[in-house]
């Protein structure tokens, strides 16, 4: 059933908070930490050079979840920031990711990347395949740079171009304003897919704006109600926290976390490893559960 978020605003404060129930593990993310050679200002990790909010992380800290995310059934593992190619130890990390499952990793595609195609190119020969999903705001250089950086633009493109000669699956994370034409937006994308000798069908994923970490906008509460009047039990789990955690090193302690958008939020934290974490229920407090609830927001890429 489509939600339509203009609804939510009738939904009361004090009734029962919204919930899912996990069941399964079929995705673990890993944060790789919140620094990233970029400086974006509307990042949703408040991520930028040096930055320590989240702490990098290493093959040490990663291998456990990685082996203990197995034995538990794990589809995919995906990794994030700030910048993972920044991390000295993130080519290790995804090797032995891949030697168990597929692995997915979001990246600006600038300079970190460009710099390390020679290492990245080896992981072609690892048992599961990499793919890369690369962020490109809008189809227009002068707006995406305005906001990354001049020359970015260019660099992502350059980078996606360099991942699909080497045999590598890509996709585009893009903005979605709150005006969007989405049907326009999508096709200059095509178009410029076309113009890098990229595959025309390449995946294309829409975000809302996710606000910076610590910001308490006032949006409709995901109350019980919301959850049963608009969704079904097939619904529910296709949310992300049914069915992927995610792994954050912070404050020099490995962490299990309930969603790859909650890190600011410790009532998200499930515990230290993830077989504790796996039959907690998952309150929708966040004003992020809101964009995921009315807009359908998802980061995973399982079943798109």
């Amino acid at each position: 059933m489509n939600a339509n978020p203009s609804d939510f605003a009738l939904a009361k404060i004090d009734e029962p908070c919204g919930y899912i129930d996990p069941y399964g593990l079929r995705e673990l993310w890993f944060h790789t930490g919140t620094a990233c050679n970029l400086a974006c200002p509307f990042c949703l990790e408040g991520s930028r050079p040096g930055d320590g909010r989240l702490d990098r992380i290493t093959l040490e800290d990663a291998r456990p979840y990685i082996d203990e995310a197995v034995t538990l059934g794990v589809e995919q593992f995906s990794f994030t920031g700030g910048e993972p190619f920044i991390v000295r130890d993130f080519i290790n990390i995804l090797r032995h990711a891949s030697t168990f499952r597929p692995c997915l990793v979001l990246t600006n595609g600038t300079d970190p990347v460009l710099k390390r195609l020679h290492q990245i190119e080896s992981l072609r020969a690892q048992p599961h395949p990499v793919s890369f999903r690369v962020s490109i705001d809008y189809p227009d250089r002068d707006r995406h740079d305005a906001g990354r950086g001049a020359g970015s633009f260019d660099k992502s493109w350059a980078a996606l171009a360099a991942l699909d000669e080497r045999g590598f699956d890509i996709s585009v994370a893009r903005q979605i304003d709150a005006d969007d034409d989405s049907r326009r937006s999508e096709a200059a994308f095509r178009t410029l897919f076309a113009e890098h000798g990229l595959p025309t069908d390449t995946t294309l994923i829409g975000f809302p704006d996710f606000l910076t970490p610590g910001a308490n906008p006032a949006v409709p509460a995901v109350t019980e109600h919301c959850m049963t009047a608009y969704h079904t039990e097939e619904s529910r789990r296709r949310f992300m926290c049914a069915f992927s955690k995610m792994v954050v090193r912070i404050n020099g302690r490995m962490r299990v976390y309930a969603c790859t958008l909650v890190d600011d939020d410790e009532s998200y934290d499930l515990g230290a490893t993830l077989t504790e974490s796996m039959d907690k229920r998952i309150f929708m407090h966040h004003h992020r559960c809101y964009s995921c609830f009315a807009f359908g927001a998802s980061c995973s890429e399982i079943g798109r």
